[in-house]
């Protein structure tokens, strides 16, 4: 098996801003793991809020290259538990390396990886597509540029969101989700929930910093919408911890670790009556192509990363007004484009 590592830089289409950064550049790893003709990929971002960076996800793979190189690639989930404790400061780098040791597995195994899984894509759900955080007149304009049957909007200006929220409104019928991004007090969560179920918002997603636990707790059980977890669900463990905090948790391959966690994740808030959503990062399409294989098993999902990139390096999934249309071909459907593979 040999390892090859693409470093691409993501030109967004928009400045996409939310409460605690602003970018026009997504930079991304993305993994390849070769196996003869065999070609799995996976992909992890760069990300300043969490200390991600690509030389530091390029010299965790370099340190790992030989162990990885010589492995006998027969379970994707052994393989996860065997790389875990080496990549355990690094679960972005953990993440591209599941995605694509999965992809290549199941391009192996002649088939797409859902239905090696024995999951049913009439069963998923759609995706919201997302406006990030800008002048009312601005966000407008980004949701006519691609009409679609629900919009995750981020906030955080507690000042200005009831009002970018009802301009908003006057314009399209459109569902709406709110991803506040830790960018709220717990009035602002309170109090606001009521004038955002009137305007036809489906959930709330992480309004308070993520270590208010206590602040969850008042929302939690004081709030007109559902509260989903982001931030405040990073690992397997913190599923039991939003219990109880939150009506439900945003998953997020990179932050977990991948999709092999994933699942793990999603088992359990099904255990303890979460709903459950999975995200993305800004990623092309094979971090997308690779998330998007677990759409059957979940409530929302927020798979438009690609969707807001301009000068995407794969192909895979496409998207069809919220529905995500899986790509006639086995593994997670990821392929480089010829320009970088």
């Amino acid at each position: 098996m040999q390892l090859l590592l693409h470093q691409v830089d993501l030109r967004l289409k928009h400045t996409f801003t939310i409460a605690h950064d602003s970018r026009d550049v997504q930079p991304t790893l993305i993994v390849e793991l070769r196996d003869g003709d065999y070609r799995g990929f996976g992909e992890a971002t760069a990300t300043r809020y969490y200390g991600i960076t690509i030389d530091g996800m390029m010299a965790a793979f370099e340190s790992l290259r030989d162990r990885i190189e010589a492995y006998d690639l027969m379970d994707p989930e052994l393989f996860w538990a065997d790389m875990q404790p080496y990549l355990v400061q690094n679960p972005f780098a953990l993440c591209a390396l599941d995605q694509a040791a999965w992809d290549l597995w199941a391009k192996k195994q002649g088939k797409p990886l859902y239905k090696l899984w024995n999951l049913d894509p009439a069963q998923s759900p759609l995706t919201n597509y997302t406006i990030g955080l800008d002048t009312p007149e601005r966000m407008v304009e980004k949701m006519q540029e691609l009409p679609w049957p629900l919009y995750k909007i981020k906030l955080g200006r507690p000042e200005a969101d009831l009002s970018i929220m009802q301009t908003l409104r006057s314009h399209t019928d459109a569902v709406f989700r709110v991803d506040a991004n830790c960018g709220w007090t717990v009035a602002d969560a309170i109090v606001k929930s009521g004038a955002l179920a009137e305007l036809g918002v489906e959930f709330i997603e992480q309004p308070l910093p993520a270590d208010d636990w206590a602040g969850a707790k008042a929302v939690y059980e004081q709030t007109v919408l559902p509260i989903i977890a982001d931030e405040s669900c990073i690992v397997e463990a913190d599923v039991d911890r939003c219990a109880g905090y939150f009506h439900g948790v945003n998953i997020k391959l990179t932050k977990c670790g991948g999709l092999t966690p994933a699942r793990r994740m999603i088992a359990r808030a099904r255990e303890l009556g979460l709903r459950v959503m999975v995200g993305c990062m800004t990623e092309s399409s094979v971090g997308i192509s690779a998330i998007a294989q677990l759409l059957p098993l979940l409530d929302y999902a927020d798979l438009d990363g690609s969707l807001l990139i301009a000068n995407d390096p794969a192909t895979g999934v496409t998207f069809e007004y919220g529905r995500v249309i899986y790509a006639d071909r086995n593994g997670t459907g990821a392929s480089l484009l010829t320009s970088i593979a």
